[in-house]
C-alpha cells in the first residue's frame, strides 16, 4: 500500500493528499536480494549489473539516444538553457545551456481505444491509505506535480 498525508498549500489555503514516504531508503543490496530469489542469477550478480546500470545508461543518453528499460519505462535528457534566448538560429549554442536533466515516462499499456489501461510501477494492486502521525514520514525527492498544474505542498 501506499501512504498520503494531508497538506494545506501556503499560496491557495487548500488541502490536498500528498503522497508520504515512509523509512530509509531501499538500497541496492535489498533490491539485489529480491531479484536474485525471483531469478537464477546470484546476489553478487545482480549487484555488479545494477552498479553498471547507470553509467551504461549515461552512455547511451550521451550518445543522444532514449534508454527504455522493459517493465519500468524511457529516461531521456532535457536541458535548461540560460538567458531569455536569442535573436536568431545561428546564435544557438552549447554554452546557452545552464544544466542537464533526466526525465523518465513510466511503461504504460493501452486498450484497445488507445486508453492507458496500466503504468508498469502503479499497477491495480496499488491502494492508498493516510498515514497514521505516529510513524515518521520523510521528505519526498522533489517532484514535478507543480510543472503539470498541480500544487505542491
Amino acid at each position: 500500500m501506499a501512504y498520503y498525508k494531508k497538506v494545506q498549500v501556503k499560496s491557495n489555503k487548500k488541502w490536498y493528499p500528498k503522497a508520504a514516504i515512509i523509512g530509509k531508503p531501499i538500497t541496492t543490496k535489498e533490491i539485489a536480494n529480491r531479484l536474485a530469489a525471483l531469478s537464477s542469477l546470484s546476489t553478487g550478480d545482480v549487484i555488479s549489473v545494477l552498479d553498471l546500470l547507470g553509467g551504461v545508461m549515461g552512455d547511451y543518453m550521451n550518445q543522444g539516444r532514449t534508454v527504455k528499460l522493459n517493465g519500468i519505462g524511457t529516461f531521456y535528457y532535457t536541458i535548461n538553457a540560460t538567458g531569455n534566448g536569442v535573436d536568431t538560429e545561428d546564435e544557438v549554442s552549447a554554452k546557452q545551456v545552464k544544466s542537464t536533466r533526466v526525465r523518465f515516462i513510466q511503461e504504460t499499456t493501452r486498450g484497445s481505444s488507445n486508453e492507458v489501461t496500466m503504468r508498469s510501477m502503479v499497477g491495480p494492486g496499488t491502494f492508498w491509505e493516510l498515514l497514521d502521525e505516529d510513524i515518521p514520514a520523510q521528505a519526498a525527492p522533489e517532484d514535478e506535480d507543480a510543472e503539470q498544474g498541480v500544487p505542491n505542498p
